[in-house]
């Protein structure tokens, strides 16, 4: 059997990338360690099954990235923000994967509530009526809809025009028009997207229950995928798991005949073999590279469901202070329109700044918050004029406030990484005409010659956020898809 393998590796190699090598043999290769890919491997190294694990980048967590900064730790990524008192990564402990690790391994995490507090561009507190008309606003855009697809923007503006008529009927149109503009700078902030006309009210998004507050706090998210991989506090590994970070795969050849294995091919020119392979690079560099990644080509309708789901982009501007001048609070900022009106075509970018928090790892930082196009720029603008055009939006808002000058500044780029291509995927109004491309992209495709997907028989596997039918764009969502597929392949029927 070893002999039969290494020809056929052989062989495969030649016709791929010229080079006459041997090739390593293992039971799956898992291309991605970010949440789904490390929780897919894990989960097969631990049910004892040989594992390659391919990471382009020098570090493990994809689109978790825990970075030392301001005296404590910050999210670069994944972090999750929700103006209504809460910031917290791990949204949701009932049926959370990244919750249970953490208490089956006995690390406590924290329970951390913000109030929110909105406040304008002339440095003033927003009136008890603003709070009311955001947080209703707020309300609105987690409200259950029926089955048809219909604009959340759309959807939450005709809702909240009712609202104003019966409850607060003076109220001008100038003020209904601010908390609207709001209203789509926190639905960007939370789908990732550029516009709320984008997001699809009827998506089937699947809210978690119990405590919404738990953050990882000064241990970082990083301690998830050192549980998971048995590397916490300088655990041993997993043996049965070879990890290699730098290592770009640039080709995934799944077979079209029988008894042939799937050949994972990196840029370094080296091949493995695998009787299967579970693929987790995110949504954007699928979009981008899937025509070339996989050999053959992928079946018509994964390629349509990778076309038409959204994929967004946050983005992050965190300052660090020597200490805070600020409240332990959750800051919406409200532009009165003769301050939007002075704002420089050069500076308007940070007219779309949505809010302002504190780092739960770190009390001597402040982080910025934006989305989709906007976020896109401020990846491509000089570090100083993103510096100065944060500091003068915080001495707007923060006037009264005793503000000092940053000691560092840092910000997230998840959208110029041609490893991520954007930060997660959102249901946007084109995915709205195809309701399974969720699940199209997590069906297995099998052994040539089996029937579709049976359990054992998988042969290239998709997972990662994106392809959740109803927790995309988070951690656990990610997570749940990597056990999904692993569970396939140990031919878990129930997964």
């Amino acid at each position: 059997m070893a002999a039969r393998w290494a020809l056929v590796a052989l062989s495969l190699v030649a016709a791929t990338c010229g080079a006459e090598q041997m090739s390593t043999h293992y039971e799956c290769i898992v291309v991605g360690m970010g949440s789904a890919g490390t929780t897919a491997a894990s989960t097969l190294a631990r049910a004892g099954r040989r594992v390659l694990a391919l990471e382009a980048a020098g570090r493990v967590g994809g689109r978790v990235h825990t970075v030392s900064f301001g005296g404590g730790v910050v999210e670069l990524g994944a972090e999750w923000c929700v103006i209504q008192g809460l910031i917290a990564e791990i949204h949701g402990t009932d049926s959370s994967r990244t919750y249970k690790t953490a208490v089956e391994n006995n690390v406590t995490v924290q329970s951390q509530a913000l109030d929110f507090e909105v406040v304008q561009s002339d440095g003033s507190v927003g009136s008890k009526l603003m709070h009311e008309l955001v947080a209703k606003g707020i309300e609105l855009t987690e409200e259950d809809h029926d089955d048809t697809p219909e604009p959340l923007g759309q959807y939450v503006t005709n809702k909240f025009t009712e609202y104003i008529k019966e409850k607060h009927p003076s109220v001008d149109n100038a003020t209904v028009a601010r908390v609207l503009d709001f209203l789509d700078l926190y639905v960007d902030n939370l789908d990732a997207s550029s516009s709320w006309m984008d997001v699809d009210a009827a998506a089937p998004y699947d809210v978690l229950g119990g405590d919404q507050h738990v953050s990882w706090g000064r241990l970082g998210y990083k301690t998830f995928f050192e549980l998971m991989l048995n590397t916490y506090k300088g655990g041993p590994g997993l043996p049965s798991l070879d990890l290699k970070l730098n290592s770009l795969v640039t080709r995934v050849h799944w077979p079209q005949q029988g008894g042939q294995p799937v050949a994972v091919t990196t840029s370094d020119g080296r091949t493995y073999t695998a009787d299967a392979a579970i693929v987790t690079v995110s949504l954007g560099v699928l979009k981008e590279k899937h025509a070339t990644l996989f050999s053959p080509p992928l079946p018509e309708d994964k390629k349509s469901a990778i076309e038409n789901i959204g994929m967004g982009v946050i983005g992050k501007i965190i300052l660090a202070f020597d200490k805070p001048w600020w409240g332990k609070k959750f800051y919406g900022l409200m532009w009165k329109p003769a301050d939007l009106a002075s704002v420089g075509d050069a500076d308007r970018w940070t007219t779309r700044i949505m809010g302002i928090s504190s780092p739960m790892g770190c009390e001597n930082a402040l982080t910025l918050w934006t989305s989709g196009e906007t976020a896109k720029l401020v990846e491509t603008l000089p570090e100083e004029r993103v510096r100065a055009g944060a500091m003068a939006l915080l001495r707007r808002f923060f006037s009264d406030l005793p503000i000092t000058e940053p000691t560092a500044m840092i910000r997230s780029k998840w959208y110029a990484n041609e490893l991520t291509r954007g930060t997660y995927s959102y249901s946007s109004m084109a995915a709205a005409g195809a309701p399974d491309a969720r699940r199209v992209l997590a069906t297995p495709l099998p052994a040539p010659g089996a029937p579709a997907a049976p359990t054992g028989s998988a042969r290239l596997l998709l997972a990662g956020e994106a392809t959740h039918s109803t927790r995309y764009s988070t951690v656990h969502g990610a997570a749940d898809s990597g056990y999904a597929a692993a569970a396939i392949l140990l031919g878990d029927k129930s997964a």
